[in-house]
């Protein structure tokens, strides 16, 4: 089975910590971001990955990426096109029909990829989203009757599911995948509509690094957690 992983952040919101790497491509505990899907991904199976990234990045992700055990292939974008523009451009370099996991390549995150895509098959979706709830970044205030405060809450976890940025796509799915722009805000909505599009509830780590207050929370979770990559045990 073949992967995309969509690579072509600039790492603006990183400053000085991405060192003008693509952000796919900053060290966390010493690897790359990037490093740490396709080892995920390796342990589900795939034995391809095909990196959307900016022109003139290719070299440098089949360099950082390479000898991870699954061949790397990079795909240069001309110009931005948005995660579904990027997706569809990248599938040029497939070589397989068929299901086709995809990831953003800005996260850190302990999903089981293999149950995600059996819940996709056993459902026959076009598309399957893993989906996740956030935790809050504030604690809650209880309150009764005439705002009399009750108690405190620690920080929970919200009552709303969000896209991990992680998916399974099917032919139905990758048909409709635009030009440029976003499929969360095209192919998604079409396929939920016509009620194609299935969710896999995901309750581990899910960690998007976009600031450097994320990159040292992803440092610390590398750093505590040491043989996660090779026992494929859940980060936390």
């Amino acid at each position: 089975m073949e992967a995309i992983v969509l690579a072509g952040g600039k790492a603006e919101r990183l400053g000085a910590a991405a060192a003008g790497r693509p952000k796919a491509l900053v060290p966390v505990a010493g690897r790359p971001l990037a490093a740490y899907q396709v080892e995920l991904l390796r342990g589900a199976g795939v034995v391809r990955v095909i990196v959307s990234c900016r022109a003139g990045d290719e070299d440098l992700f089949v360099q950082e990426l390479g000898g991870l055990g699954p061949e790397i292939v990079s795909v240069g974008e001309p110009e931005p096109l948005g995660r579904g523009g990027g997706l569809r451009f990248a599938l040029r370099a497939r070589r397989e029909d068929g299901d086709v996991y995809a990831l953003n390549g800005d996260e850190l995150l302990d999903l089981d990829l293999r149950a995600l895509l059996a819940r996709h098959r056993e459902s026959a979706a076009a598309a399957t989203i893993a989906v996740t709830r956030p935790a809050s970044a504030f604690g809650v205030v209880e309150l009764g009757q005439d705002d009399v405060v009750t108690g405190f809450q620690e920080a929970g976890l919200l009552p709303h599911w969000v896209s991990c940025g992680v998916y399974v796509l099917g032919e139905e799915a990758l048909a409709r995948l635009p030009e440029r722009g976003d499929l969360e805000r095209s192919t998604f909505p079409e396929l939920a509509a016509a009620r194609r599009l299935r969710a896999y509830r995901h309750d581990g780590l899910w960690l998007t690094v976009n600031t450097p207050k994320d990159l040292r929370v992803a440092e610390e979770l590398v750093a505590a957690n040491p043989a996660w990559l090779d026992s494929r045990q859940p980060l936390g």
